[in-house]
């Protein structure tokens, strides 16, 4: 008889431990922070975002005006690379993939659930800089998940920043509803 309170009550204290635990773990489905994986050929954000000083919109062109930012084609590379005389092999097997046609298979990083709807365009006309949702990109030699990317993580960003990114918003084109709710505050903005 001891013997089954003292269970019980072992049980009891457990329980709500291990269904915290799950919750968290089940919380966490979907969310990729930290992943960074090695890519076909070793890019260094450090080198040309940090060093360089290359410009995010240089090779991400599509973030001004597309919902992707876009994965530069090999063109963008050899604008400069094609002038360069030091050499690597990672830009040998860059000038190969040119040469032949062929796309370099890069592996994505930044992914979103399907059920979300994010345009890039929206936030870079806002005035959010790449860093606010991409972490210190050119500090990073691998380019990893800096950032959550959750609904509560893009929520509170919405909620801390809204106000003064709709005045930007405005500002940049000139028009807007000065009584519409903040930025990423109505659900149908980003689940439809």
């Amino acid at each position: 008889m001891r013997a089954a309170a003292v269970f019980i009550a072992l049980a009891a204290a457990v329980a709500p431990i291990a269904v915290a635990l799950a919750a968290w773990e089940l919380s966490r489905v979907g969310v990729h922070q930290g992943y960074a994986p090695i890519q076909p050929i070793a890019f260094s954000h450090k080198l040309h975002a940090g060093d360089y000083q290359v410009s995010c919109m240089y090779c991400h062109w599509g973030a001004r005006t597309s919902r992707h930012a876009g994965i530069p084609s090999l063109n963008v590379c050899m604008n400069c690379h094609g002038l360069l005389t030091r050499q690597t092999t990672d830009i040998e097997r860059l000038k190969e993939a040119v040469q032949q046609g062929r796309a370099i298979a890069w592996t994505r990083v930044h992914n979103l659930p399907d059920f979300v709807y994010f345009n890039h365009s929206q936030h870079v006309i806002g005035g959010v800089a790449c860093q606010d949702c991409h972490g210190p990109v050119q500090t990073m030699e691998r380019v990893r998940q800096d950032k959550a990317l959750t609904m509560g993580w893009c929520i509170a960003c919405h909620r801390a920043r809204g106000p003064e990114l709709q005045l930007a918003r405005q500002a940049t084109l000139g028009r807007g509803d000065p009584h519409a709710p903040f930025p990423g505050l109505d659900c149908g903005k980003c689940h439809f």
